[in-house]
């Protein structure tokens, strides 16, 4: 039988955080809690989803949600190129080998949804876009509900044209990407409360805010706005179960302010600021995954040096809140704040 949102036993989403953040354990602690729990596929391969998958059926008996990359059109080779010879003498620098060639990557998404159509699950969502309404049709016929992820009034139109069971509303206020449906769109900056509210006035669907939601306040406002519930991504990255590594978790308190940048990945995404975003920012192309390709090993060297001003440290506006401690407890904590303001 198709799970509800309404039938949670708490409105609390653990927002899909690709690239490690989210983790098996993860889930099964935010379903714990009574809420919602999601496996980011983004940069898995289809047996990896699998694999995760498996050991999140292990675990728990609840519902929880597997969260897709939706591909889109190839960047520009030359802009990627001209971007590439601008990151070179750092590369040289730190001894690390950028990609030369980056061809076309499709996050294995149709072998993801052949994985999830022979062995459904729950919920599932999806980023940067929307499936097929073929697509939706298949999965929805196994009993799964479907999540889009929309950034504006108009993608939610089209998130519900396409059959989509309930919308999540990424504000700006959100860390990671911005789920964008047009790589070349600037993201938008209505905050929060305003965009569920513009949301709200062209569809009835079920509605999860998401997006700087670090207090008991900012969650209670969310839903006052429209929210039927919410989703907490920064507020987890500190929790025990989280796969956040330890440079990412202390630079959430040490490093002031974040800012939107496509100097990683080709895609606008909110990281706290550093010395990578401010170099390279202003240079790379509208290209994904491309640019995410050809960063990816001076990342990966950032990371090994534990160094927070080369590395990509997702963070949303709320992140100096973010707490340590069992991720259960950290929400129903912030949800037992939201009911008392």
């Amino acid at each position: 039988m198709t799970v509800r949102l309404a039938d949670l036993d708490l409105p609390v989403i653990g927002a899909p955080m690709a690239g490690g953040a989210s983790t098996p354990a993860l889930v099964a602690a935010v379903n714990r809690a009574g809420g919602l729990g999601f496996l980011a596929a983004g940069y898995r391969s289809a047996t990896g989803m699998a694999e995760q998958i498996a050991e999140v059926r292990k675990s728990t008996d609840r519902p929880y949600g597997v969260n897709l990359f939706v591909p889109g059109p190839p960047g520009d080779p030359a802009a990627v190129a001209a971007y590439r010879e601008r990151l070179r003498p750092e590369a040289e620098r730190w001894g690390v080998e950028l990609p030369e060639l980056i061809g076309p990557d499709r996050d294995d998404w149709e072998a993801k949804l052949d994985v999830l159509l022979a062995d459904p699950v729950p919920v599932v969502s999806y980023t940067f876009g929307l499936p097929t309404a073929g697509q939706a049709a298949a999965l929805r016929a196994a009993g799964v509900l479907q999540i889009g992820t929309v950034t504006t009034p108009e993608e939610a139109r089209a998130a519900q044209a396409v059959g989509m069971d309930a919308l999540a509303v990424q504000g700006p206020e959100a860390g990671g990407h911005r789920s964008t449906h047009r790589i070349t769109d600037l993201p938008g900056e209505l905050p929060l409360p305003r965009l569920l509210a513009a949301v709200r006035a062209v569809t009835s669907l079920p509605l999860i805010a998401a997006g700087g939601l670090g207090d008991g306040p900012a969650i209670a406002a969310a839903l006052r706005a429209g929210a039927d519930a919410v989703q907490l991504g920064t507020a987890l990255l500190r929790s025990d179960e989280s796969g956040a590594s330890a440079a990412h978790r202390a630079a959430l308190t040490e490093l002031p302010e974040t800012v939107v940048t496509r100097a990683f990945t080709g895609r606008p995404a909110r990281g706290l600021r550093n010395a990578f975003i401010d170099r390279h920012g202003p240079y790379a192309p509208p290209a994904y995954p491309e640019v995410h390709h050809l960063t990816a090993p001076l990342r990966a060297a950032a990371t090994r040096r534990a160094d927070t001003t080369a590395m990509h440290l997702w963070a949303g506006t709320a992140h100096h809140l973010a707490r340590t401690g069992p991720a259960a407890a950290i929400v129903t904590d912030l949800w037992r704040s939201a009911r008392e303001g």
